[in-house]
């Protein structure tokens, strides 16, 4: 897929509702030293330098026994309106985008929060459940008690990979919700088989060796002080030798989630087939070289409901959108994420 449209470093006038239900050109263009898919990903993950922020932590109790924790931006707060953020897989509020993003959109003026999946804010949840694609009933029960706490403010959530399909697929499942006024997904893995396939290859596989291993440090302290004797196949050997995505949601996602099997749980839980239902006001960011996927999770314009609309670019990698110089360099994402927020923010 080729655009003809002139790149430019800026963002992209303000978004017309009418210009939703479509596939445009983002308006990112990489910068000469960072047109490598990889450089992309990896430079503001260990390069960037991250923005200050002051945040606190809250427990939220969930009904199953189990909980999650919630980072809430300190600041003053000097517009009305909610910021919600989702991370991606293994991420938390140290990932850089989850960090930066936060920091930025409170020094915008929002109140910002973001949910932490099961597992994810440094400390083992309680239960076997964790956390996969299309896990959206904590989400639910997260966005239920932020519209009692503040239930007159619009909000806007924003989801990062893992967290981007989780809010895709709860959009397309929920089409009448009445939580958020409009949601951003940034590098959401549309296609889930797609995405373990592609990940699996190259250069690729290094994201996949370092997340899995991650994933695996997890539930081997889990595996230690709790019952997954339900789980036959699961053994301390086949935790250690899992070596793809493929294999740890074959043997641990799908099983303790109530899957069949990794096909099972990668056709339910893409959301690629719910965005065509999903009527709040969606914008998905996403780059054509992301590593992590490849052409295929692209949907089609039919596959679009009327709002949702899907802004690619050429470069970009996973979850970068990186530009200006070396020396100084900055993030594009940013920039148009704050520009969406203040759009759909603004009191009407």
């Amino acid at each position: 897929m080729t655009f003809q449209k002139q790149h430019t470093e800026g963002i992209e006038p303000e978004v017309r509702q009418n210009e939703y239900g479509d596939i445009v050109d983002s308006g990112f263009a990489a910068p000469w030293w960072a047109r490598n898919r990889h450089v992309q990903t990896i430079w503001p993950r260990f390069m960037q330098k991250r923005r200050k922020l002051h945040y606190r932590m809250q427990r939220m109790e969930l009904p199953d026994g189990d909980f999650v924790d919630v980072a809430w931006s300190q600041h003053n707060v000097k517009k009305e309106g909610v910021v919600l953020l989702f991370h991606g897989l293994e991420g938390s509020i140290r990932s850089h985008y989850a960090n930066d993003v936060m920091a930025v959109m409170a020094d915008e003026g929002y109140q910002v929060a973001m949910m932490h999946f099961r597992g994810c804010s440094g400390e083992p949840n309680r239960t076997t459940r964790a956390y996969h694609s299309g896990e959206t009933e904590d989400a639910q029960y997260f966005l239920e008690y932020i519209q009692q706490r503040f239930p007159s403010s619009r909000k806007i959530a924003i989801g990062f990979s893992l967290g981007a399909n989780m809010l895709l697929k709860m959009l397309g499942e929920l089409p009448k919700q009445q939580w958020l006024n409009a949601v951003a997904a940034v590098s959401p893995p549309m296609r889930l088989a797609e995405c373990a396939e592609s990940i699996n290859h190259g250069f690729s596989r290094f994201y996949q060796r370092y997340l899995l291993e991650s994933m695996r440090g997890t539930l081997l302290k889990k595996f230690s002080k709790l019952d997954y004797s339900g789980l036959k196949s699961l053994t301390l050997e086949r935790i250690k030798s899992m070596r793809s995505f493929r294999e740890f949601d074959e043997w641990v996602t799908a099983p303790l989630h109530g899957f069949a099997n990794a096909e099972h749980y990668y056709q339910v839980c893409s959301s690629h087939d719910y965005l065509s239902k999903i009527e709040t006001p969606t914008l998905i960011v996403h780059s054509l070289d992301d590593p992590f996927m490849n052409h295929n999770v692209i949907p089609r314009k039919e596959a679009l409901s009327p709002s949702v609309r899907l802004e690619l670019s050429e470069k970009g990698g996973h979850v970068g959108f990186m530009q200006g110089s070396p020396w100084r360099p900055k993030i594009w994402l940013h920039e148009r994420l704050r520009q969406f927020v203040n759009q759909h923010l603004a009191t009407e």
